[in-house]
């Protein structure tokens, strides 16, 4: 029952079930955008669909399949191994999934139309409903079990970490970094909030010496690292997809590749605040996150490059699925990045 293939199989079916919900609460608010000015989605209910679809598809469905269902089913094949390190400890992450799950899914039955970044004094004062406090109990949940599974992805691959392993390893041990790290800051973050709802703190409260600011720092920090928690497995998989299609035993540019996602780590940590120029920083401050940000585009850069040589430099008999797959996902990031 331990086996990391079926623990992979349960996150894939749990990302399953949270990818239906926000595909749902998306058809909701595309139905609404039909006819606007008719309200077809009352405007409190639109709140909640907003709140919860963000919430569903980044943390029930991105995260359980691409961190848990791709991690737990090929981080052992890809080292060589029989199982994770920490098996039981990885279990548990599992199924701390489900009433996670739950809690979210109570949350829009009662009402949490905050919008998934909370921020004050909107989410103090003006959504005092319990189900506020279920979505944020939820994201405790969540937090928990994402940080067990880092724990676990960086306990397996630092102990069988070998010469010129794939670069997939690589980008889950990098991923895992990341959470090991930004998680624990949303917690305090979601605690602090929690205590200003519930027990008369005042952290986020202006009236008693809180500033709602601080929220959005401690939120930024790990929401813009949690960008690169969702890409860089991707960008592991491409990798490893343009290896097998260039014939070659490792990836070009291989050095490259790693150091361009330690870079993105690095990088990406220290670049939070480029969502809140709006808030009144200090000029040089601004200056600093945005050059910072434009920096970001280099180790991107690197990993285009090796990917669309290693297409062209490999021998192809037709067009398959997996070459459309990975232009794709180039055509839409670079789009994107830029």
């Amino acid at each position: 029952f331990l086996d990391h293939k079926r623990m992979g199989v349960i996150y894939f079916l749990l990302g399953l079930w949270g990818g239906f919900i926000g595909l749902g609460l998306s058809l909701l608010i595309r139905l609404n955008f039909c006819e606007p000015y008719y309200n077809l989605v009352p405007s409190e209910i639109y709140n909640y669909l907003i709140t919860n679809h963000g919430i569903a598809m980044m943390f029930f469905f991105l995260m359980p399949v691409l961190i848990g269902g791709f991690g737990n089913y090929l981080l052992p094949f890809l080292l060589g191994l029989d199982d994770l390190a920490l098996p039981r400890l990885n279990s548990l992450s599992v199924w701390l999934m489900v009433p996670s799950m739950f809690y979210m899914e109570l949350s829009l039955i009662y009402g949490a139309g905050v919008g998934w970044t909370f921020y004050p004094p909107l989410s103090m004062q003006s959504s005092m409903g319990v189900g506020v406090d279920y979505l944020m109990f939820s994201l405790h949940l969540a937090g928990v079990s994402s940080l067990l599974g880092s724990v676990n992805f960086i306990t397996t691959i630092l102990l069988n970490l070998s010469f010129r392993v794939s670069v997939v390893v690589w980008a889950y041990l990098f991923t895992s970094i990341l959470l090991l790290m930004s998680l624990p800051v949303l917690a305090a973050g979601m605690t602090m909030l929690l205590f200003d709802r519930n027990f008369g703190t005042a952290f986020f409260e202006p009236c008693g010496g809180g500033d709602p600011i601080l929220f959005q720092h401690l939120f930024w920090f790990f929401g813009h690292p949690e960008v690169y928690v969702l890409i860089l497995p991707g960008f592991g998989i491409v990798s490893h997809i343009c290896m097998n299609l260039s014939n070659n035993d490792s990836s070009f540019g291989y050095y490259g590749l790693v150091c361009a996602m330690g870079s993105m780590v690095c990088l990406g940590s220290v670049v939070w605040a480029h969502h809140m120029f709006m808030v009144g920083l200090d000029v040089k401050t601004a200056v600093f996150f945005s050059s910072v940000t434009m920096v970001m585009g280099i180790p991107t850069g690197i990993k285009v490059f090796s990917w669309l040589y290693m297409l062209g430099t490999s021998y192809l008999r037709g067009v398959e699925p997996m070459v459309l797959w990975v232009l794709g996902f180039i055509f839409l990031f670079t789009v994107g990045g830029v």
